[in-house]
């Protein structure tokens, strides 16, 4: 299956089959989607298909197809990458301290599959005062129906 051929979206304790080894996940995606999501990379600012969607929908890990952001919590932050204000539910994001870079901030990674998806910071608008700023290559758009 490719990196863009997920089954239907799921929960982060949806029933799909992850990969067991490093090697199972490089087949699984494509190599600039496993350099982000496995080992840490970021895009380019600007760069990602992601960062600007129309319309409503949902945002799903691009590792597991765990659902994990709405459109109705993104927002412009002019930081180039997508950017959130709250994950879709409690439990779906892990935190991390990483002071990679000589720097301190906070990673988020999927619960589900321990995949990268970027930074969290406490500089986001209301109502939580987060962004959530996350790589467009850790994610997929799944646009509601109807």
């Amino acid at each position: 299956m490719s990196d863009h051929g997920h089954a239907t979206p799921t929960t982060a304790t949806g029933d799909q089959e992850l990969p067991a080894t490093e090697d199972e996940w490089r087949a699984r995606l494509s190599p600039e989607r496993f350099a982000v999501l496995r080992q840490k990379g970021t895009e380019p600012a600007g760069s990602g298909d992601l960062l600007h969607v129309a319309g409503s929908g949902v945002f799903t890990c691009g590792g597991c197809g765990a659902e994990l952001f709405s459109t109705s919590d993104k927002f412009e932050s002019g930081s180039g990458w997508p950017s959130f204000t709250r994950a879709l539910a409690e439990g779906i994001i892990e935190e991390h301290d990483d002071r990679s870079y000589g720097m301190r901030r906070t990673e988020i990674t999927c619960a589900r599959c321990g995949g990268h998806l970027g930074h969290v910071f406490p500089d986001g608008p209301r109502p939580t005062g987060l962004r959530y700023c996350v790589n467009s290559l850790s994610l997929e758009f799944q646009p509601a129906e109807g």
